[in-house]
């Protein structure tokens, strides 16, 4: 029997994920693999890349991200291979969701490339009943236990040095993680994504890159991200962004070496939801291997 007190337990969850679809990142222009598996390989050098973000602190249930992921070009070929894993735990669910990206990339000119790219994803689900407390017990739920669900997904990505342009669906195919014919809990949509950055040499000593994605999905509003972010003299990183209707953010970076960079953000929610938690937090490191002939002189800044 489906009750109306499980539905009010559920409406937390029900909230999230349609706000809130695939995993959010505010620094996901250092991690685009998520995103868009034309990506993979993009950066000529194998990119070792980990994450953890801590959403809405404060707030029982928030969403709580793990992100590791690797991609590199394939030896001198156009091929590039990418491998990711997510963890996604909001209120009582917990996603892992493991994803392979090939992608082959075509020069177009003497600066840009052309890059296409295909997704495989493996999803496990994960509804613990124990935190619902349902008056009536619901024996269907029992069965949202690591449930498995495939994907596939694709997108395609234009770049240079200095400019990018991406679009991207990570998820081509719908997938009911709960539905009872009358009220659809949670349904994992197609997502749409568009990418975009430029970079500007304001100076020998500083750049500036400003940068912006778009998301759409039925049944939650437009995501607009809007960033800019200045790079000192090869090294120092410092950034805002603005999530339309949604966050303000402010983001940090510094390039260790040549292999190390690391970063942090931080998210001030700018809706209703500012009364009830104290922000968001995300740090990442990202570790790259280059070829001895390859060797990267100065960072890319993307």
């Amino acid at each position: 029997m489906k009750t109306r007190v499980l539905l009010s337990a559920l409406l937390l969850t029900t909230a999230l994920s349609y706000a809130q679809q695939d995993a959010q990142f505010t620094q996901y222009m250092y991690n685009t693999i998520s995103i868009n598996p034309a990506y993979a390989g993009s950066r000529g050098a194998m990119s070792i890349f980990a994450l953890h973000r801590t959403q809405w602190v404060g707030l029982d249930g928030a969403p709580v991200t793990n992100a590791v992921s690797i991609n590199t070009p394939l030896n001198e070929s156009n091929l590039g291979l990418g491998i990711s894993l997510i963890n996604d735990r909001i209120g009582p669910t917990r996603e892992n969701t493991l994803s392979a990206d090939l992608s082959y990339t075509v020069p177009t000119s003497e600066t840009f490339k052309l890059s296409f790219g295909i997704k495989a994803t493996a999803n496990l689900f994960d509804l613990d009943v124990n935190k619902l407390n349902p008056v009536d017990d619901d024996p269907s739920l029992h069965d949202y236990h690591n449930k498995f669900s495939p994907n596939i997904g694709a997108g395609v990505y234009y770049h240079s040095d200095k400019a990018y342009v991406g679009l991207s669906v990570p998820n081509f195919i719908e997938t009911n993680r709960y539905d009872d014919n009358t009220v659809r809990i949670f349904k994992e949509k197609i997502n749409y994504y568009l990418i975009a950055g430029y970079v500007i040499d304001l100076n020998n000593f500083a750049k500036f890159k400003p940068a912006l994605l778009t998301k759409m999905v039925e049944g939650a509003p437009l995501q607009v991200d809007i960033s800019g972010n200045l790079l000192f003299n090869d090294k120092f990183v410092i950034g805002v962004a603005y999530r339309w209707s949604a966050a303000l953010s402010a983001m940090v970076g510094f390039q260790v070496s040549d292999a190390l960079y690391i970063g942090y953000g931080y998210d001030h929610e700018t809706t209703e939801l500012n009364n009830y938690n104290s922000g968001s937090h995300e740090v990442f490191l990202r570790y790259e291997l280059f070829n001895k002939n390859k060797k990267m002189t100065t960072p890319r800044f993307f």
